[in-house]
């Protein structure tokens, strides 16, 4: 378990710096790519020895099981939605589709159980429970009505991307940041300090969501009957 807990602390220190990198690189950049697929592969390695970690030694499973499977879910329909469809990312898809849909449907569980119970679930809060629920159910009916639909063309395929490896970079910065705050050193574990990396994540993926979709969609609608459109 040493070795495991050790692959677990460097892939995630690699995942926030590579994580970080990509977010804020320019999009489409050699160096935004080569970060990206860096992220996606100490995420996965992370969840891998996270999950092991939970399920071996029952370190808080109900929420570290449920974040490594949705973190994987999430990272891996991100990089197969900006690849060419194959057989092998369509297996993929389905894979983190159900692992997404059973996080979801469990999670939400468990959330309903917290928020009875004085808003604990066996001394877990239900914040993780409910983050998790909603999140699942989302990706995987997202997953569910692209396979049904067929592979996302345009700004539909950039968000897709986009909101998935910010969100699992997201689970990352908030396990680490918040979640492991005593490993931190004491004269900068200062709560509204580490909540910075946090609150930045979710602020620049609102902003490109923004930026990809909203405001295309508002060029749009602008530029319908004007001259410029015609």
């Amino acid at each position: 378990m040493r070795t495991a807990y050790a692959v677990h602390i460097v892939a995630g220190g690699l995942g926030l710096v590579t994580g970080f990198i990509a977010l804020y690189a320019a999009k489409g950049a050699r160096l935004h790519r080569r970060a990206g697929i860096a992220f996606v592969y100490a995420m996965l390695t992370m969840c891998l020895a996270g999950l092991s970690i939970a399920v071996v030694r029952g370190v808080a499973p109900a929420i570290n099981v449920p974040a490594a499977l949705l973190t994987a879910s999430l990272v891996i329909t991100a990089l197969t939605t900006v690849r060419p469809p194959s057989t092998t990312s369509l297996w993929l898809n389905r894979g983190a589709a159900v692992a997404a849909l059973v996080v979801g449907l469990i999670d939400a569980v468990f959330a309903f159980e917290a928020i009875a119970n004085d808003g604990t679930r066996n001394g877990m809060p239900a914040f993780p429970f409910v983050m998790f629920g909603v999140v699942g159910l989302l990706a995987s009916a997202g997953d569910f009505r692209m396979m049904r639909s067929g592979p996302l063309r345009g700004a539909a395929r950039v968000v897709r991307h986009l909101w998935r490896m910010s969100f699992a970079l997201f689970i990352a910065a908030l396990s680490f940041f918040i979640g492991q705050a005593k490993v931190i050193p004491e004269p900068i574990r200062i709560r509204g300090l580490l909540a910075v990396p946090v609150v930045a994540v979710l602020i620049t993926m609102v902003y490109w969501l923004w930026r990809v979709r909203i405001r295309r969609s508002l060029r749009g609608l602008v530029g319908v009957g004007t001259p410029e459109a015609a």
